[in-house]
């Protein structure tokens, strides 16, 4: 098998300065080689994509495109403003996000600079290879009940199930989290956090920081990680045993959008 029979997923959490700066930018140096080589590479999170529908449309691959693009990212905002938060938490804060604005452009460079083909929903496969956008936020007619992504683990389990045989988590901060259905490889663009997490923490971007990389070497790194982990290569999550998972049970006993998610 080759590339071009590969899907991908890309996920971040527990975001720091790193991440839009390393982390983020050589998962999306690698999605453009997997698109380049016929494959298929899905990234999410709408809610960290607020202030940049503009940047969304440039990227469109065809009107329709545009069309759904701009769906995704009206209904997201509309969410964002029914709950009463956007997705910028105090650990972002303390790790050197400042902005809304700031972690969605950081959010944003795992997807790389390949045209976004289209959108796609949970559970929903891409219907052809390229690289698309996963819209997980309830639509308007169910946003009385119902949360997106109360956790990173249902945005993993989102991205499997639209057919990701690899997911790729990128966390400045730290994450001790895997999967049990497919391999969940975790990169982090901060060195102190490799170091300290080392048995956790799959590949460091935080190398092209500090310069020992550069960022075309370190996606060339991880592509070849994801080819020997494709061929049966145990993850670091896989070796510890982590096979955490959930899925959002949407009810309509749920607490309403405007009680928020403290309810």
């Amino acid at each position: 098998m080759t590339l071009s029979d590969l899907v991908v997923g890309a996920e971040c959490g527990g975001s720091d300065g790193t991440s839009g700066l390393a982390g983020n930018p050589v998962v999306g140096s690698f999605f453009d080689r997997l698109v380049d080589s016929g494959g298929t590479a899905i990234f999410e999170e709408t809610v960290e994509m607020i202030g940049l529908r503009h940047v969304l449309q440039r990227r469109a691959a065809s009107p329709t495109a545009s069309e759904e693009l701009s769906a995704a990212y009206d209904k997201a905002v509309r969410y964002c403003q029914a709950v009463h938060q956007y997705s910028v938490s105090p650990g972002n804060f303390a790790g050197g996000l400042t902005t809304i604005e700031e972690k969605s452009m950081g959010a944003f460079t795992k997807s790389g600079q390949r045209p976004i083909q289209g959108v796609i929903r949970v559970a929903q496969n891409p219907p052809g290879p390229g690289l698309w956008l996963l819209d997980s936020v309830p639509d308007d007619h169910f946003m009385q009940f119902g949360y997106t992504n109360p956790n990173d683990t249902e945005g993993i389990m989102d991205l499997i199930s639209a057919g990701c045989q690899i997911v790729l988590f990128v966390t400045g901060r730290g994450s001790v989290i895997g999967s049990p259905i497919a391999p969940l490889l975790k990169v982090t663009g901060n060195t102190r956090t490799y170091e300290r997490m080392v048995e956790d923490m799959d590949f460091n971007a935080g190398r092209v920081l500090t310069g020992e990389l550069s960022l075309a070497g370190a996606a060339d790194e991880l592509l070849e990680l994801i080819v020997n982990t494709a061929a049966g290569a145990q993850t670091r999550p896989e070796a510890l045993g982590h096979r955490e998972y959930f899925v959002m049970y949407k009810h309509q006993d749920t607490p309403k959008l405007e009680q928020g998610c403290h309810a």
